[in-house]
């Protein structure tokens, strides 16, 4: 009997450890940015960029796909619907160089990542794929 209850106890605790780690371990998507484009004022070359959400900490890693470059930022509710499912980097051109505004994961995006924005001479530039 005591062995039924140990087996009736451990069965949900590792159920929901289960289930905690494939929620932490979100799928990367790959976009290619064809233009170079600064973020918190540090340029970044054009290439291909993956996009991950860690969704227990709220937070979204762009990442150069050579891992020479890497920027982290908190990711919450913003203007995407509840149902959205495209992840997108959002810029905005200022002169000849482009600045990356905000990053889209989903339902979640982050705040607006320049924190002085100039006046933007061009509409905003918006790069996506689907999930």
């Amino acid at each position: 009997m005591r062995s039924m209850v140990h087996n009736l106890i451990l069965a949900p605790v590792v159920l929901a450890a289960a289930a905690l780690t494939t929620n932490t371990a979100m799928a990367a998507t790959t976009l290619k940015v064809p233009f170079s484009f600064t973020v918190e004022g540090k340029n970044w070359p054009a290439g291909m960029y993956t996009v991950e959400q860690d969704s227990t900490a709220n937070l979204m890693t762009l990442r150069s796909k050579d891992g020479s470059r890497s920027f982290s930022g908190i990711i919450g509710p913003g203007e995407p619907g509840p149902t959205e499912v495209r992840i997108a980097l959002k810029f905005e051109q200022v002169g000849s160089t482009h600045v990356l505004r905000s990053v889209q994961y989903g339902s979640q995006i982050t705040p607006r990542l320049d924190k002085n924005p100039k006046q933007s001479m061009y509409a905003p530039t918006r790069l996506s794929q689907g999930r």
